[in-house]
């Protein structure tokens, strides 16, 4: 499995409420986070995926492109927290050590319902 597959899997597994496994199977000893909103540590971050997920069971998470580059790698997505509402575009950066996510940088803009760029965000 590429870096690329285990990023993917890692984010697909959290995204429908299996953090759990997701962070026993991917991450490393050692993972830091660079999310604003929480402590750095792996457990706070699994907890608060988790809780995220129970918050809104039906979220929407749609990985559009990965890309790897040495021990990088970078997922694109869109984020609905429900079916009808514009999203988010999110952009995961994961640097690995080995087969294991060592640190993980997450970005988020909110999708504009009236935007000038007729190209969209996505």
């Amino acid at each position: 499995m590429t870096l690329k597959e285990k990023a993917r899997d890692f984010l697909s597994r959290c995204a429908r409420g299996d953090s759990r496994k997701a962070f026993e199977m991917y991450v490393a000893k050692n993972f830091k986070h660079h999310n604003a909103y929480f402590k750095g540590d792996a457990n706070t971050l699994m907890v608060a995926m988790e809780d995220a997920h129970k918050a809104s069971p039906n979220k929407v998470f749609n990985m559009l492109r990965a890309l790897e580059d040495g021990d990088l790698v970078a997922v694109h997505s869109l984020v609905k927290q429900d079916q009808m509402e514009v999203g988010y575009v999110v952009m995961h950066i994961m640097r690995f050590e080995g087969d294991k996510i060592a640190e993980l940088w997450d970005f988020g803009q909110e999708i504009p319902k009236d935007m000038p760029n007729e190209n969209g965000m996505i």
